[in-house]
């Protein structure tokens, strides 16, 4: 080492230490504990001798909260050669040996961060709501991490993000930024995930964690949970049942690129890092400038993953969801009756279809528009939404008004993130498209997908929905579809403009934030379906926006019983679209149970159905809109698992546990199988009631096997339940509980 060098190194160094010296002095006294509460739970964050911010507990709440105190004279897991184990915000390039939530290269290159407390302060928003914000520092560098921990009191929910401020003089380069770095003390770790693709949304998988890392990631940029969601349940010290044991439930709410990586450490303790996937995405912060990470949320519940999935269900109703406590309309969509060939004569026949099933509204599908390259199948056109003149040679607003007259509403679906190499707009605007003009371009579903990042193409976007619902004000739902991922990630925009293409990712779901920001601030109310091939956006930042998601477009009922099952550990069935198809050979009762389970729909050809068929359907959907509203806004009890038996049991039931529906279903045709040769227990009741049960939506002709003159108390639904005599005869059952 040269001498100036050497002079240099010693100059940084003690700047080091006497800022270090200063931050500790400050804080030299009794360490700051800070307890993140909810009406059953606490994580618990506290400073050590060196003014690191540490996570000491998570878990149920202390009846004294003086004890808090206590927490780390009991932890015995002190390593000087360790590096530091439960930072609450784990840095990267000092004394940290494990993965970090913050990777960081300054402005001068050094890749080294280190965060000590500054301070802390609480925000109550109202009685249910507040929000900590902790403020860490770098002694050297002047870089910010702020932590914040929204807390929802009631429903025992956390929302949690950071932001991250550059204070120095030039640009650094975050190379990771997570939203959170929880850390868990447990006996074992037990996750599952849920994975799938196409057709197979939401597939469980659990397992035991070990020693290293399991990563749950998405790399697709868009229609990001194709192959993995980022949603997950996390067991301690045993794998929890639905109404057994200590789980997190936990979801990170963003539309992009993600990961989480689960790393169990050298003392068996568990380190979850959640937030947008370091893949590809390098981001610059410039001087003075910062950056909000996406929320993480999640909900604990020591009795099991029922409780937590009411919980989630609750806030996400409460606080999340567009209009989460509102109503829905039941739907007939044309794509399975006509899928791209129809005309206006035929819609307006189908209007009237509609009408005699006794839907809301009808949802005109993907077809509708272009007309240099029309879009009569899923090769050309996308990109050009004026109205195909042979088709539609009156417009959109003539089927609106038909419609009305049908005495009907009128939706249209919409895919404006995408072209068609095959359209007007890709003809015009080639630097508007996501692709690398020095490879052969790739296509998802014969598409691509337009860039976002630049604001031109987020005024276009915007446009397409504002033209649509400004031109025609009565339009009263839209389908937002989403079906290609990003291939050969390259952004003319970002080149143009000197940016990092490492950007493209993260600038693209803001870019679509933006667009979806002014969509709600023309059209506030007007209902909109999160759909992405299926399931393929679902998460909680998106649902800001939509009322409602299509989970799959797998519509087959014995498939959708496992795909809603386990959808519904994490979204309320308001928010869950289901549709009676003709997608299965299973009889029309057995489909319209199931759909009935969330926001039902209907994709079938009205005309076709046989008498007792139309008949039936009419009739359930006055069943339907008798307890539809308990199905949207009660709590739901998973009381038998397709996973672990022939048929699957579920039901909702309201706050004053005075109603009940339950849905059970045979989910197997192998031979001489006994179903449900048990009474089902009937959690959720209230064991002083009595109660009445009755089987509802019978198909027309069929009467119930049941004896209905029977009043149960609600201990005994509880603790021997009812059996609503499932066999191959009766393969849908539903039952009406009504306190007596």
């Amino acid at each position: 080492m040269n001498h100036s060098c050497f002079l240099s190194t010693v100059k940084v160094l003690s700047v080091f230490v006497i800022t270090l010296i200063n931050f500790t002095t400050m804080f030299a006294g009794n360490p700051v504990v800070i307890p993140i509460e909810t009406a059953h739970n606490t994580l618990l964050l506290q400073t050590d001798t060196h003014n690191h911010l540490l996570m000491t507990y998570f878990g149920a709440k202390f009846t004294d909260a003086n004890e808090y105190k206590l927490v780390s004279t009991q932890n015995n897991q002190h390593d000087e050669n360790g590096g530091i184990f439960n930072h609450a915000y784990t840095p990267a390039g000092t004394w940290n040996l494990l993965e970090p939530a913050l990777s960081i290269s300054h402005a001068d290159g050094n890749l080294s961060t280190e965060l000590l407390y500054v301070s802390h302060k609480t925000e109550q928003t109202d009685e249910n709501v507040k929000t900590v914000s902790i403020l860490l520092a770098d002694p050297v560098y002047k870089t910010e991490v702020t932590l914040y921990f929204k807390t929802y009191f009631k429903e025992d929910v956390v929302e949690q993000w950071s932001v991250i401020r550059n204070n120095e003089k030039g640009t650094s380069n975050m190379h990771k930024y997570a939203s959170s770095n929880l850390n868990f003390i447990a006996k074992d770790y037990y996750l599952t995930h849920f994975h799938g693709s196409w057709g197979r949304e939401m597939k469980p998988e659990q397992t035991r964690l070990t020693h290293g890392i399991k990563t749950i990631d998405s790399k697709l940029g868009t229609r990001a949970n194709l192959f993995e969601h980022p949603v997950f349940i996390l067991s301690f010290d045993k794998p929890a049942t639905e109404n057994d044991g200590k789980v997190l439930l936990g979801t990170l709410a963003w539309s992009g690129n993600f990961k989480m990586d689960f790393e169990v450490d050298a003392y068996h303790n568990l380190r979850l890092i959640s937030g947008i996937n370091p893949f590809q995405s390098e981001y610059p912060l410039a001087a003075g400038t910062e950056f909000k990470t996406p929320s993480f949320i999640y909900t604990f519940s020591d009795k099991g993953t029922g409780e937590a999935s009411r919980q989630l269900h609750r806030w996400a109703r409460n606080y999340r969801i567009m209009d989460g406590n509102g109503s829905r309309l039941t739907l007939l969509n044309n794509w399975e009756a006509t899928y791209f060939d129809f005309d206006q004569e035929k819609l307006v026949k189908l209007f009237a279809d509609g009408k005699k099933l006794g839907v809301d509204l009808f949802l005109l599908d993907d077809g509708w528009f272009a007309n240099k390259y029309p879009r009569n199948d899923d090769h050309a056109g996308l990109g050009d939404w004026t109205p195909n003149a042979s088709k539609l040679p009156d417009g959109i607003g003539y089927l609106v008004k038909e419609a009305g007259n049908a005495g009907i509403k009128f939706g249209i679906w919409v895919e404006p993130e995408m072209v068609n190499p095959k359209s007007e707009l890709y003809e015009k605007h080639p630097d508007w498209v996501i692709r690398q003009t020095d490879r052969p371009e790739h296509y998802f579903r014969n598409q691509l997908v337009l860039d976002l990042s630049n604001p031109q193409v987020q005024d276009y976007v915007f446009d397409i929905l504002d033209n649509l619902l400004g031109k025609n004000p009565e339009i009263a739902f839209i389908k937002w579809d989403c079906n290609s991922v990003i291939f050969n990630a390259q952004s003319a925009y970002l080149q143009k403009t000197k940016q990092k293409q490492s950007q493209l990712y993260v600038d693209y779901v803001h870019g679509l934030y933006k667009v979806l920001d002014r969509v709600r601030a023309a059209y506030p109310v007007v209902p909109m379906m999160l759909c992405s091939g299926g399931g393929g956006r679902v998460d909680y930042e998106a649902l800001k926006y939509f009322t409602e998601y299509w989970p799959s477009d797998n519509t087959d009922p014995l498939e959708r019983v496992f795909i809603q099952w386990n959808y519904s550990y994490f979204y309320p069935a308001i928010a869950t679209c289901n549709h009676i198809t003709d997608w299965s050979k299973v009889d029309l009762k057995y489909r319209t149970d199931v759909a009935m389970m969330g926001k039902m729909g209907y994709d079938i050809v009205v005309s076709n159905l046989s008498e007792n068929d139309l008949k039936f359907s009419q009739q359930a959907l006055k069943t339907y809109d008798s307890f539809k509203d308990l199905v949207w806004h009660g709590d739901l009890y998973r009381l038998s698992s397709p996973d672990e038996n022939p048929y699957a049991s579920v039901m909702f039931v309201n706050d004053s546990k005075t109603k009940a529906v339950v849905f059970n279903y045979v989910v197997t045709n192998r031979f001489n199988i006994t179903f449900s040769p048990t009474p089902i227990l009937l959690t959720g009741l209230d064991a002083t009631k009595k109660y009445r049960i009755q089987e509802i939506n019978l198909y027309p002709g069929t009467t119930t096997t049941l004896n209905t003159s029977t009043i149960f108390s609600g201990d005994f639904l509880i603790k021997n339940g009812y059996n609503p005599g499932m066999n191959l005869q009766r393969t849908s059952v539903v039952l009406e509980i009504t306190a007596q």
